[in-house]
């Protein structure tokens, strides 16, 4: 008996069903069957083409969804279901994590639920914002009524796998063309749900206008999908309140998004207005705001004060829009003239520009180039970058400039250097003697710059043109080993010149000591004889916002008291982990997303957890153990593309589930010889020219105009030594 049936169903849309075959064809399924209820001669020869082991269910031409699910499922022997669309997708791995977790669940579980991304004929894999539900409910399986806001979840049965028992006892119920009514029914007759944090379902959104046009009839049927799911829920408190908040939202934006003739729009108004009442919860809130006014109106059933609700906000919205437009444009009229006319003054030798992750402080590579040409230049004067919110957070005595204030625009203007470790803006002119130094901020496993524009998760927005604009201002480009320089080469292919001279933001690695060591373990107060393990996973383009991939109380039990988990969301979320609020427990789990800097973190760690974060390639610096939480490997890997099979290449160990995660750490496994030796040949890769020197020969080239022969020579590997490891320090 397979662990899953993945089931296929309803006609070849625009064709999408091949590539959807051919993903499940190409990719091991373990432990699941394919079956496929084809409707249409197209859908069933695009089937029979395929894999002999998947299993085809000849449907008639018109057959409707509902129908073809049943039938599929009919044919299904597996312990769970997974209803798969014709025309949408399934990410690389999906079927394997929806198996694995299935195979943690017992049967008082009747639904898993899992998040996706959506493709549309404009976007590709645009994230959706289910996972701070998700993570929010855990791992744990717990009853509906614990845990209501998952029926705020994105209402598509492809993001829920259902358990063949518990889909064979409502199948009567849950056979319905709307699929968005059987995605809440699933949960509201569901006795216990899970939740699988990670995405496994691409929902593919097709134009609207291939579509045919929706009826009067169509529209209605909103109202009725309501009024037949709320009953399921009216003697359960939260479930009824959250079903009717998604009620009156979906019924309020219907009636104001869509331009219906008159006396259809009546009648949903009507309609609408006698379910809104019908159904209003005992002591129920109405939003605040306008949104408030909307839900007020709609109960009232005052269709004619609502129209001239609407005509009012768009006037109300066309006039600030007119004068919001009107204060740019003059605004940047006048900074542009300022930009201009101190674009016409001499260039000053004296003066170097810095900034780091568009302008959030004083960090990462420029840091440390900064310090060095204080101690090595001071005669050139250091003007930062920073954003106004993150004024308070500089050193203090740091000249610094906000972003678009007129002195800002004057010293881009006149700065002999500019550095920064992304790009400057796309007005900022490239004068002929100054001097652009781009430091990067990592070495490049994902996919980057040119590379990205067959992997349009990565690449949404992204303009090439204005991208390599921006390269052909640099002079100098920071590299901390050969992979890197290559990488750079066909990413940002231009003229500037490559300093393969090791990340400056690395060299504390090499200089800090024991006692350095000591207080930055006392600062995150960590004890003494307790090991750090610093988790510090990175960004994902298909997801919305940062969720722990990891269940990190559960890994903390098992790692034991004498163990201290530091947490670190990446920067693109800005610091705000919410999901680690209420982590902390006695101690042993540490939020550390806004603890700068991240080098501090690493000296205090005793090992690093991460996933394909370029932290790795840093931490190396200190030969100290490194295991690899790859989960999601294969979806990372399709979605944002990478350089090199970090499977094969790994610095330490590897683990796939959580489980094998805590057994690597608790078998002694992460730092043994085996993940010796695979850190070793990582470090010769990769710490290729870090070596404690690097801020110094960046600004001896760069800044002092040295020859490449007078600059200190990289230390070999074998002759280097990091860093005091924690036990080392407190020895």
């Amino acid at each position: 008996m397979p662990q899953l049936s993945v089931i296929v169903y309803g006609p070849n849309t625009q064709g999408h069903l091949a590539e959807l075959l051919d993903a499940l064809e190409t990719r091991p399924l373990p432990d699941a069957e394919v079956i496929v209820a084809a409707v249409g001669d197209w859908a069933r020869e695009s089937a029979e083409g395929h894999a002999p082991d998947t299993v085809v269910v000849p449907l008639p031409e018109g057959t409707g969804d509902a129908a073809a699910r049943a039938a599929g499922a009919a044919r299904a022997s597996g312990r769970w279901l997974h209803f798969v669309h014709a025309k949408d997708g399934l990410p690389a791995g999906a079927t394997r994590l929806i198996a694995e977790r299935a195979a943690e669940l017992d049967d008082t579980v009747d639904v898993l639920l899992f998040d996706h991304v959506t493709t549309t004929w404009q976007t590709a894999a645009a994230p959706s914002r289910d996972g701070r539900f998700l993570a929010g409910a855990g791992r744990t399986d717990l009853a509906l009524d614990d845990a209501a806001d998952l029926l705020r979840l994105t209402p598509l049965l492809g993001t829920r796998a259902l358990r063949t028992g518990f889909w064979r006892a409502h199948e009567e119920r849950l056979t319905t063309d709307d699929e968005p009514h059987a995605a809440y029914a699933a949960l509201l007759y569901a006795g216990r749900v899970a939740c699988l944090n990670q995405v496994a379902y691409e929902h593919r959104m097709l134009r609207p206008e291939s579509l045919p046009p929706l009826t009067p009839e169509a529209r209605f049927a909103l109202i009725d999908r309501y009024e037949s799911l709320l009953p399921l829920a009216k003697d359960r408190r939260a479930a009824h309140a959250v079903m009717y908040d998604l009620m009156v939202r979906d019924l309020v934006r219907t009636f104001a998004g869509e331009n219906l003739p008159d006396p259809v729009a009546r009648e949903f108004f009507r309609r609408a207005s006698l379910a809104a009442v019908r159904w209003r919860p005992e002591n129920h809130r109405r939003p605040a705001g306008l949104e408030g006014v909307r839900h007020g109106l709609l109960e009232e059933g005052a269709y004619t004060k609502y129209r001239a609700f609407q005509a009012a906000n768009r006037t109300r919205r066309a006039a600030r829009k007119a004068v919001r437009t009107r204060k740019r444009q003059v605004g940047a009229k006048l900074r542009d003239q300022q930009y201009r006319r101190a674009l016409g003054r001499p260039v000053d030798p004296g003066l170097a520009v810095f900034a780091a992750y568009w302008d959030r402080g004083v960090s990462c590579n420029p840091a440390a180039i900064a310090a060095k040409l204080a101690e090595l230049a001071p005669h050139i004067h250091r003007v930062w970058v920073v954003n106004k919110e993150n004024t308070a957070l500089l050193p203090p005595g740091t000249d610094h400039v906000i972003p678009g204030t007129r002195r800002y625009w004057e010293t881009l203007a006149t700065a002999k250097y500019l550095t920064n470790n992304v790009n400057f803006p796309n007005a900022v002119v490239k004068r002929p003697d100054a001097i652009h130094l781009q430091t990067h901020h990592g070495t490049p496993l994902k996919r980057m710059g040119l590379d990205q524009m067959d992997h349009p998760a990565a690449a949404k927005g992204l303009d090439f043109a204005a991208l390599l604009a921006r390269v052909d201002k640099w002079d100098y480009s920071v590299s901390a080993n050969s992979h890197t320089t290559r990488m750079w080469e066909r990413a940002y292919p231009a003229r500037y010149t490559s300093l393969d001279y090791g990340y400056p933001r690395n060299d504390v690695f090499y200089t800090a000591t024991a006692a350095d060591v000591r207080a930055a373990r006392e600062r995150l107060g960590i004890a003494p004889g307790r090991t750090a393990v610093l988790y510090a996973p990175t960004h994902r383009d298909y997801e919305a916002g940062f969720t722990p991939r990891l269940d990190l109380a559960a890994l903390a039990d098992r790692l034991g008291e004498d163990t201290v988990l530091l947490v670190r969301a990446h920067y693109f979320y800005g610091g705000a982990a919410s999901p680690l609020t209420g982590l902390r427990r006695s101690g042993r789990i540490i939020d550390v997303s806004s603890y700068d800097p991240v080098e501090e973190l690493c000296l205090a760690a005793d090992a690093l957890v991460t996933d394909y974060s370029s932290i790795m390639f840093d931490y190396a610096n200190l030969d100290r153990p490194i295991v690899v939480y790859a989960d999601d490997w294969e979806t990372y890997r399709t979605t944002r593309g990478v350089y090199f099979d970090l499977m094969a290449e790994a610095p330490g160990r590897v683990a796939r589930t959580q489980e094998e995660l805590a057994e690597i750490f608790t078998s002694g496994a992460w730092r043994d010889e085996g993940a010796a030796k695979a850190r070793a040949a990582f470090r010769r890769r990769f710490c290729e020219y870090d070596d404690g020197r690097a801020a110094e020969r960046v600004v001896r080239r760069v800044f002092l105009g040295e020859p490449e022969e007078a600059l200190p020579a990289v230390i070999p590997l074998e002759e280097r030594t990091p860093a005091p490891t924690p036990e080392e320090a407190t020895a």
